[in-house]
Parts: structure tokens; sequence; C-alpha cells
């Protein structure tokens, strides 16, 4: 998808803080991070939403992912969350399927 921003930054296109790049799975900072530690996780393929997969492995191998990041991250042992947004009343303002990575600082609940 030449216009998803998602897309460029998987591709390089885009410049990003990397902190994963394996197997089909990019991880980079978000650049308005809401915990110390925030990571969006994504498919390098472009998939818009978890609405538009039925692929179980993929979705698998990116919830590993968030865990080995958290623990690369050094919040894997004090705890951690994973957010996935799914379309426009869910809170997702990008189309591009994304596991949000946050820790670093205790979190509530509910998130809102």
């Amino acid at each position: 998808m030449g216009h998803c921003i998602f897309c460029k930054i998987a591709s390089g296109q885009i410049p990003s803080t990397i902190v994963h790049d394996e197997g089909g799975i990019v991880a980079f900072r978000d650049l308005n991070p809401q915990a110390p530690t925030h990571v969006l996780i994504i498919p390098s393929q472009h998939i818009g939403s978890l609405n538009e997969t039925e692929d179980a492995l993929l979705l698998g191998r990116l919830m590993l992912a968030a865990r080995a990041i958290a623990e690369k991250e050094g919040i894997a042992k004090d705890g951690y969350r994973i957010v996935n947004n799914c379309g426009a009343s869910g809170g997702q303002t990008v189309a591009h399927f994304h596991l949000h990575l946050l820790g670093g600082r205790p979190m509530s609940w509910p998130p809102g």
C-alpha cells in the first residue's frame, strides 16, 4: 500500500527507531509514547486491521514478538500491556494492523 505510513516504515522509506525486524514483523518506537516504553509491532505486509486477517500463525508470531521485545526492553518481569485498536470506534488511527506494547509504569484499568 503506497500511501500507508506503516508500510513505508516497514520498507525503510520513512526513518524510524526500529527495535525489531525479523521474519516479516517490524517493531518501532511510537512517536507519541503513552508510557516509558511504547513500541508498535506490525506485520511487514499490509493488513488493514484485525478484521482483515485469518492468519492465526502471523497473529501468534506478533504476540511472541511482543513478548520478546518486552524482555529485550527490560519490562517483562514487572509487566506490560499489549493493545490492539480495531476500527474507528476502537481507537485505530492508522489503517495497518498493529499492536501497542506499553510498559515501564503501572497501568490502570479501565483504559478509557
